[in-house]
């Protein structure tokens, strides 16, 4: 599996405040329902549909306020991965957030898109960063 990494981000909130987000999916419903089609979610599982193609997610692993693990559902997802939300509590008040993706591509998809994931890690921690550090 190749491993791609966001840059880490700063949170202004202790881990204790972002972890009851991060790890429910029911939670996103609000900022994620209008965005994308058949949004459907419990607290460890969604499934939803992007430019037609069916999407399901289920949270694999979850260490309070520590980490996220999250992997593709039975149907839902053509390549094997997993994708990570770590959470480091520097001291109350400062948490670092990072992005982590295992995926399974072969040698010509790891061309095509490898540098693309890593941007979008990159831009997805930032917004997950400014949004909380928002609230």
């Amino acid at each position: 599996m190749e491993k791609y990494e966001s840059k880490q981000q700063q949170i202004c909130k202790s881990a204790s405040q972002i972890y009851p987000y991060i790890s429910s999916f029911s939670l996103l419903t609000p900022a994620v329902a209008d965005k994308v089609e058949e949004w459907s979610a419990t607290d460890d599982s969604c499934s939803f549909r992007v430019k037609g193609f069916t999407v399901k997610l289920r949270m694999v692993d979850k260490v309070e306020n520590k980490h996220v693990k999250i992997s593709g559902d039975e149907g839902g997802v053509p390549i094997d991965f997993n994708f990570w939300i770590q959470l480091h509590e520097v001291e109350p008040g400062d948490t670092r957030v990072r992005l982590v993706l295992h995926a399974e591509l072969n040698m010509m998809m790891r061309m095509m898109v490898g540098g693309k994931l890593k941007k979008g890690l990159d831009q997805a921690v930032e917004g997950l960063a400014a949004a909380f550090n928002r609230l």
